[in-house]
C-alpha cells in the first residue's frame, strides 16, 4: 500500500491535534532538535572532505579523547536549542556541568539531555554514529533557571526520546509517548519523512549484540545465558546471530526493527557499567518499550532508577520483551545459587 506524504513536521502537528490540551511547545522543541540534526547530518557525510575528522587533542569528562566531530555535534545541538524558549536547561555528554539558557533568553518548562555523537570511536571508519535526545518537563518553578534536579528525574519522567542515525541514509527515530515512528532524511529537498510508521519490535528475536571480547570479565548468569544463545547444549537448534557494532544507536536500530538484545553489562573491572544512564540508556529505554520492547539493568526496570548524577553508568539489557526476561532470568537465577 502507498504511504502517504507525510513530513516530521506535518506528523508533529497532526499528532499535537490529537490533544487540544497542547501549547505546541513540545512540538517546535521537536522540530527545533530535527534542524540541529540536519546540520550534523550534513557534517558527518563530508566529514572526510573538510579535515574535520580525528582528535581534537583534548579529553571529555570521562577521560575519553574528543573527536572534532564530536565537538562540532555538541556546539550545534547547543546553539539549535538555546534561544528558541522552550528550555530551562541542558545536560550534554560531552559537558562537565549542566548548560543553562542564556541570561537574555526566554527559560521555558522543558529539559534537554542529549549524546551528540553517539558511536564517535567509529568516525574514522566510517561506521553508523549517532545522536540520542530526552527531554523532561521542568520540576523547578517556571520562569527561573534550571536546575541539575530537572535533570535528575527517573526515565519514566520522560516526555519524549529519540535518536537520529547517521548510516546509509540519516533517519530520526522518536517517541513522545504514543508509539515510535521513523522519518528518514531526504538529502533532495532536507525533510524527514515518515518512512517507519508505528515501529514494534519482535516480542522475540535472534540477533545478540554484545563485545564478548569482555568474556572472562561477566557476571556467570550472563556467561551461561550467551552460551544459551549459542545453543552449545543443542547442535540441531539454530544459534542466534552476533551483531555487534559498537555504536549504541546503530546496534539498538538493528535489533528494533528486526528483534534481539542489546546487553552492555557490569563486569569485574567496570561493577557500575559503563554507558550512561541519562543520555543514553534512558531515552533508547523508553523508545523501546514504547516499540512494546523491554529494558532493564538486569535487576530493575531502567526507567525506573534514579538517578544520582548527570554522568551516571549503568548497565544496560534492552531490545525484545522475551530475550531481556531470559537474560534477566539467568542473571537471577545465578545469584540465588551463590546466595
Amino acid at each position: 500500500m502507498k504511504q502517504s506524504f507525510m513530513t516530521l513536521q506535518r506528523h508533529i502537528i497532526e499528532e499535537e491535534r490529537r490533544h487540544p490540551e497542547a501549547t505546541g511547545e513540545l512540538s517546535s522543541l521537536l522540530w527545533d532538535l530535527s534542524l540541529a540534526t540536519k546540520v550534523i547530518s550534513l557534517e558527518v557525510n563530508k566529514a572526510g572532505l573538510v579535515d574535520i575528522l580525528g582528535f581534537t587533542g583534548d579529553e571529555n569528562i570521562h577521560g575519553e579523547k574528543v573527536k572534532k566531530l564530536d565537538m562540532f555535534a555538541h556546539e550545534t545541538m547547543i546553539k539549535a536549542m538555546d534561544h528558541g524558549g522552550h528550555l530551562c536547561v541542558m545536560a550534554s555528554e560531552e559537558e562537565d556541568d549542566i548548560i543553562h539558557i542564556p541570561k537574555n533568553k526566554r527559560i521555558g518548562k522543558y529539559v534537554l539531555l542529549f549524546d551528540p555523537l553517539d558511536g564517535s570511536s567509529n568516525i574514522d571508519a566510517n561506521v553508523s554514529i549517532g545522536t540520542i535526545f530526552s527531554i523532561y518537563r521542568r520540576i523547578s518553578p517556571n520562569g527561573t533557571p534550571g536546575t541539575v534536579e530537572d535533570c535528575l528525574q527517573k526515565g519514566v519522567e520522560q516526555v519524549a526520546a529519540g535518536y537520529v542515525i547517521y548510516g546509509s541514509s540519516t533517519m530520526m527515530v522518536y517517541t513522545a509517548g504514543e508509539g515510535v515512528h521513523g522519518f528518514t532524511l531526504d538529502p533532495a529537498f532536507g525533510e524527514y519523512l515518515l518512512s517507519h510508521p508505528n515501529i514494534k519490535t519482535p516480542k522475540r528475536g535472534k540477533i545478540y549484540s554484545i563485545n564478548e571480547g569482555n568474556y572472562k570479565y561477566w557476571h556467570p548468569g550472563l556467561k551461561k545465558y550467551i552460551k544459551f544463545l549459542q545453543k552449545d547444549e543443542d547442535p540441531n537448534e539454530k544459534p542466534y546471530s552476533a551483531r555487534y557494532i559498537g555504536s549504541m544507536v546503530a546496534d539498538i536500530h538493528r535489533n528494533l526493527l528486526y528483534g534481539g538484545i542489546f546487553i552492555y553489562p557490569e563486569d569485574i573491572r567496570h561493577p557500575n557499567g559503563k554507558l550512561r544512564l541519562m543520555y543514553e540508556c534512558n531515552p533508547m529505554a523508553f523508545i523501546v518499550e514504547q516499540a512494546g520492547g523491554r529494558a532493564s539493568d538486569g535487576k530493575i526496570r531502567m526507567l525506573e532508577k534514579q538517578p544520582t548524577s548527570i554522568h551516571q553508568r549503568t548497565p544496560v539489557y534492552i531490545g525484545s520483551e522475551e530475550d531481556v526476561l531470559t537474560v534477566e532470568k539467568f542473571l537471577h537465577e545465578e545469584e540465588n545459587v551463590t546466595a
